[in-house]
């Protein structure tokens, strides 16, 4: 999970849910617990856990209602958020009510906590912890990524940020995709070290062709249709099967020849640039493209 592309969310940005969670049996009620913990849905998870964690590191716990461990390990990871005194904060994700979180994090079981720095997931663990270890690893994280980071809110101003890239989030939240994509393309062409820009212009991108696609592509695709099976790895990585969709591209680099091969090693290469270059799963796929193609 370290720094892949959160697609799903991009993706579920216009229809994110906008109910909030309540939280499970002993860990109070919302908002006792004051700024140091704050539940999270998918709507808010871009501000309060992204925008935030270039701050502090935040500690995002995934629980569910139904879960008796969730239930007892929540107030413990509460009393210590509370003990720093905002050296870092909790961010609680119920993940029954927010799904796309719950997928982006790949979550199988929870308790799952997960910590981000600067919009990154650097650490993260699954179960109960006693309380020391639980301390003794987030003392490590801040140890490790304490450099990155600004500062609770209060410190020193943020950089401007451009007015086009507000107003085009605000049209992504608003459902208008293209018209969201129209004004990151004009940021990124303005400014080529618009990191920010640049990489959500990647992904809309993709988003927007992978949605085009039927998903019975992933069954229906002809061995020997380049287009098609290009389609079926779109359509297999918007599911979040990353492998299985850098599969269907690597066997068409091996299965076709002359240009078409070169298309399919193009698009792999576009897909890989939807993940963070040092990805484990990247790096085997780029071998793995080197030994088809010599």
């Amino acid at each position: 999970m370290s720094g892949a592309v959160d697609l799903s969310g991009l993706a579920a940005k216009a229809e994110a849910a906008r109910r909030a969670p309540t939280r499970p049996p002993g860990g109070g009620a919302p908002g006792a617990a004051g700024p140091v913990v704050v539940d999270v849905t998918d709507a808010s998870f871009e501000t309060e856990v992204i925008g935030r964690s270039s701050q502090q590191l935040v500690i995002v716990e995934l629980w569910a209602a139904w879960s008796p461990e969730s239930q007892q390990f929540s107030p413990l990871l509460e009393a210590l958020a509370e003990r720093a005194g905002g050296e870092w904060v909790l961010a609680r994700v119920d993940v029954d009510a927010s799904p796309g979180i719950a997928q982006a994090f790949g979550v199988q079981s929870v308790p799952m906590v997960v910590a981000l720095a600067a919009g990154q997931p650097v650490a993260a663990f699954n179960g109960p912890q006693p309380a020391a270890q639980v301390q003794g690893w987030i003392d490590e994280v801040l140890a490790k990524v304490g450099g990155v980071l600004t500062g609770a809110p209060g410190g020193a101003p943020e950089p401007e940020q451009d007015p086009r890239m507000a107003a085009a989030e605000q049209l992504l939240n608003d459902g208008d995709v293209d018209g969201a994509l129209a004004l990151y393309r004009q940021v990124a062409e303005s400014d080529p070290n618009d990191v920010e820009a640049a990489s959500t212009v990647r992904n809309l991108e993709f988003i927007v062709r992978a949605q085009g696609h039927d998903p019975s592509i992933i069954d229906t695709a002809a061995p020997g249709d380049l287009d098609a099976q290009l389609a079926a790895a779109d359509v297999l990585l918007l599911s979040q099967q990353p492998e299985a969709a850098f599969d269907r591209v690597l066997a068409a680099v091996r299965g076709f020849t002359g240009d078409d091969k070169d298309r399919a090693r193009k698009r792999l290469l576009e897909l890989f640039e939807l993940f963070e270059p040092t990805d484990p799963m990247v790096a085997a796929a780029r071998r793995r493209l080197a030994a088809a193609l010599y």
